[in-house]
């Protein structure tokens, strides 16, 4: 039911972006994004050149995955949560004609928006898929690389999230998102308000949970990198308009939120002769 409820806010929210995005609106309705502390300065000027402006307008994002993932020519790539498309864009320059990205969203407005900017962008290795990050619409052990960009947050389930970002990795492959992570425990209202800032609608994990999740779901080498803390004055004006007293709460909120990097691997399947069976 929760998840449903989920579903349901997050589809709307991000539909009213796209169809902002997509008349030349910008980000649309939304607390985040469009100069946000948390949006902003993401990518460089080479990486946005040549894509559509509407890409990079519904972009709301809290880091640059496809930078971190390092990708190589050949590869194929997911983008969980792909919205207008700018990580799945980017991606494809970087794994090039002998590579596939695909990107997963579940709200029509953003996949109508995405596959908008792929033919504007003119590229061909790239698919669009609908469904959700909970049950991913590909087979077994089919992607090199998973990216994402502030979406996993989002999720009601994330542990269904992991497992399933397991599934369709091919042993060796590699996890690589960027997403709002709690670096500490906050009092509750703090974490509420601050929740309708950081990501809208976030379910923001604790650093550590994240860690615990990806290596629950049999990943390894699984690291949290904070790269971007969030401070009171980064979300002033937005909990002020929403009613919240901030007034002597900065050492609750400066620094208890941040965007990070998320880095984990799936084993290799090791052969009989890897271990003492052989000797």
């Amino acid at each position: 039911m929760e998840r449903t409820r989920v579903q349901q806010a997050v589809t709307e929210k991000y539909g009213s972006i796209a169809r902002s995005a997509g008349t030349g609106g910008g980000c649309g309705p939304v607390s985040c994004g469009c100069g946000d502390p948390i949006s902003s300065n993401l990518y460089s000027g080479d990486e946005t050149t040549g894509l559509p402006g509407e890409a990079v307008a519904a972009s709301l994002g809290c880091g640059n995955p496809t930078a971190l993932a390092e990708l190589e020519p050949g590869q194929v790539v997911l983008d969980l949560g792909s919205g207008g498309g700018i990580d799945v864009l980017l991606s494809a320059r970087r794994v090039g004609p002998t590579g596939k990205v695909y990107g997963l969203d579940m709200t029509d407005e953003m996949l109508e928006l995405a596959r908008a900017n792929q033919r504007r962008a003119g590229v061909d290795n790239v698919e669009f898929l609908k469904g959700t990050i909970e049950a991913i619409p590909l087979p077994d052990a089919s992607v090199d690389v998973i990216v994402s960009n502030c979406v996993i947050n989002l999720s009601a389930d994330k542990s269904a999230v992991f497992r399933e970002a397991f599934r369709v990795l091919r042993p060796g492959g590699r996890f690589a998102v960027s997403d709002v992570v709690l670096r500490r425990e906050v009092p509750a209202d703090i974490r509420g308000s601050m929740e309708l800032w950081v990501g809208c609608i976030a379910g923001a994990l604790h650093e550590q949970d994240f860690v615990r999740g990806l290596e629950a779901a049999g990943f390894e080498q699984a690291s949290v990198e904070p790269w971007r803390e969030y401070r009171l004055d980064d979300a002033r004006s937005f909990l002020a308009e929403a009613g919240v007293d901030v007034a002597g709460r900065e050492a609750q909120i400066d620094g208890a939120f941040a965007s990070a990097f998320v880095r984990a691997r799936k084993p290799v399947a090791r052969s009989c002769c890897d271990t003492t069976c052989c000797a």
